[in-house]
């Protein structure tokens, strides 16, 4: 696919993730696909293939919030197979705390298909407001 291709594949995804729809982003989600929390904080980490992607990450993260979880884009750059998209989200903790951090997102795609993640976002705030990520899983 084209860059102008992947940007639109992503934008649909996010149009979805804007709506608290995931669903989308789960079925361009490769089987075989690598997502790096970038950093040094209790969240970073390399997640392999989308079952522990969702499992381990977004599982967890689905346990230390509440109510709809969405991510809102900002801003798509595409340059060949990547897509980076500037989002905010748009979710609350557990204890009813908002929780807004700010993204950047890389996506590497191959043939449709999201193979490669790589989240930049304020650790800072992630870790004072969800508290940190269990050891061993990141």
């Amino acid at each position: 696919m084209s860059a102008a291709e992947n940007k639109g594949l992503m934008q649909r995804i996010f149009a979805r993730l804007a709506e608290g729809d995931g669903s989308l982003y789960v079925d361009h989600l490769h089987e075989d696909a690598v997502m790096v929390v970038t950093g040094d904080y209790s969240w970073s980490g390399r997640f392999e293939g989308k079952a522990r992607i969702l499992r381990d990450l977004y599982g967890h993260l689905r346990n230390v919030t509440s109510g709809v979880s969405r991510t809102v884009p900002v801003r798509f750059l595409a340059d060949g197979d990547w897509v980076v998209v500037e989002a905010r989200g748009e979710m609350r903790a557990r204890d009813g705390t908002p929780y807004h951090n700010q993204y950047c997102l890389m996506y590497r795609l191959e043939a449709g298909m999201i193979v490669e993640a790589r989240e930049y976002q304020d650790s800072a705030l992630c870790e004072r407001v969800l508290g940190p990520f269990p050891a061993g899983q990141g």
